[in-house]
């Protein structure tokens, strides 16, 4: 006797088989945020150039940033699959290259080849999900995204530290290729390609000018209070340019027949109040995920890859509340909650992460990450699924790009904000705490406090707990202006299969 699969298996088989592609692809994009970073110091050591260190990073997250939209437009005219594709063989190019490299200039502008891909991954990949599940079942996958970024958040820098310590910085890079070898070989053989309608064309000009806009956008937060002065010529500059060329932006989408950033967008009024919330969002969680491990190394004494591990509470709470939150969300229908209680708790995290000094013990500092982690679980990946749910299916590839351009010009923005205001009240906690120090010397190398007298080890611990004080107390308010924002999110229901089983027929 024989057995066949039903058709719903299978295509349930399909499903998840693609799924698992698909995070693969978002491993690699953010693994590749995280793994760098720690490994910095020794490829400097080996291929020099320290006064260009930050293009490494810098480079990466320019070409990324910039061709987000693009990728998702693209995308909704001609298709994911193939253009999926193409962004992981960049993005692995990038890789084999970077890991090669011979100069940091050449290092840097391999970076800039792996950026280009990297923006089509997560983008393209979440805009997948969007088109092989549905609204209301979507909640049930988002547990499993939230863990990608939960092992890439770990992994990554004790990966990078094992690298350079064990084998070589090279393979920093050079581990995306086996685990894109293998993202590619899934989407290739068990995503279907969709055809595109009519005869799509692209908006060029368009696209020249959201990338030129957006380059003067993060060249002016990233540069804006380090490399020059803020009331600087340079700075000024780019403030205008970044003006006029959004302006000529505007103008020239008015006109586009297939506009890069259609923007009708943003008269619907979920797509503008989840940009802004998601904006303000990852500003605010930049301030805990960049300065908290600040906190730990300089005040705790923690080292760099212990700072690492112990932000694994925040993130697994974030895992845990997007997973149980997106279950919810599949049972009801209902999602407009959960964003508001994850806010509320984000700030509450801010204002106890701001209570935190040099006494504060490691465990209450993980508790606090811990109601900081619950409140961003609940907040990001609800946003995204309802913005897809409530655009024309057409435009999901775009919605989802705008969704993730909003996230990274928050978390450039957050980085240069938090990083001006910790800077600026470590100028003046220094001198009062620890006498005459180097706030940049201390800021690059946290492992020489070890060797410092316990007296001016302590100063120097008291003088960063009220640097970042002032930190997370601004953050908090920007967590409470989202959390203001998001009350206006009009809750569209939710599309697709979904809701509580029906009930058995009495016997």
């Amino acid at each position: 006797m024989t057995t066949t699969t039903p058709p719903q298996a299978l295509d349930r088989r399909r499903v998840l088989l693609t799924f698992s592609g698909l995070l693969l692809a978002m491993l690699l994009a953010s693994l590749d945020q995280t793994i760098v970073s720690t490994a910095l110091p020794t490829i400097v050591g080996e291929l020099g150039g320290i006064d260009q260190l930050s293009w490494v990073v810098t480079a990466y997250m320019l070409a990324a940033t910039v061709t987000i939209p693009l990728w998702g437009r693209v995308s909704d005219l001609y298709g994911r699959k193939r253009l999926f594709q193409a962004a992981i063989v960049v993005f692995l190019a990038g890789s084999a290259l970077s890991g090669a490299a011979q100069s940091l200039g050449q290092l840097i502008a391999f970076r800039a080849l792996q950026g280009l891909g990297a923006g089509g991954l997560m983008t393209l990949a979440m805009a997948i999900v969007a088109d092989i599940i549905s609204p209301r079942e979507r909640g049930r996958y988002q547990g499993y995204i939230q863990m990608v970024f939960v092992l890439a958040s770990v992994a990554g820098p004790l990966l990078g530290g094992l690298f350079a310590d064990h084998l070589s910085w090279r393979w920093v890079f050079y581990v995306n290729l086996p685990i894109g070898a293998l993202a590619l070989a899934v989407v290739s053989t068990k995503l279907e390609q969709t055809p595109p309608d009519g005869r799509p064309r692209i908006d060029y000009a368009g696209a020249t000018l959201l990338a030129a806009a957006l380059t003067a956008i993060l060249l002016l937060t990233t540069w804006g209070g380090r490399e020059y002065a803020w009331d600087s010529a340079p700075i000024a500059g780019l403030a205008v340019a970044a003006v006029a060329l959004l302006g000529a932006f505007v103008a020239r989408e008015r006109r586009a027949a297939e506009p890069i950033l259609p923007l009708r967008l943003f008269a619907d009024p979920v797509f503008g109040v989840v940009a802004v919330v998601l904006f303000l969002t990852t500003c605010a969680f930049f301030a805990a995920i960049v300065f908290t491990p600040l906190y730990l190394q300089l005040v705790t004494g923690a080292s760099a890859t212990s700072s690492g591990l112990l932000l694994l509470p925040l993130m697994l709470a974030a895992a845990t509340s997007t997973a149980v939150s997106g279950r919810l969300i599949s049972r009801t229908g209902r999602y407009k909650r959960f964003p508001i209680a994850g806010l509320a708790l984000m700030a509450v995290g801010l204002l106890l992460l701001s209570r935190m000094d040099e006494t504060t013990s490691r465990p209450v500092a993980s508790l606090f990450l811990v109601v900081f982690g619950l409140g961003f679980g609940m907040v990001s990946q609800v946003l995204t699924v309802a913005l897809q749910n409530a655009v024309e299916r057409s435009d999901i590839g775009i919605a989802t790009a705008s969704a993730n351009l909003f996230r990274a010009l928050g978390g450039s923005v957050g980085v240069a904000l938090f990083g001006a205001i910790f800077a600026s009240r470590l100028d003046v906690w220094l001198p009062r705490e620890a006498g005459r120090v180097d706030a940049s010397g201390l800021q690059a190398s946290p492992e020489s406090l070890a060797a410092l007298p316990a007296g001016l080890r302590d100063g120097i611990g008291a003088a960063v707990a009220h640097g970042l004080h002032t930190v997370f107390l601004v953050a908090a308010p920007v967590a409470a202006v989202a959390l203001l924002v998001v009350l206006a999110l009009r809750e569209v229901p939710l599309r697709g299969p979904g809701g509580p089983p029906k009930a058995k027929p009495a016997t």
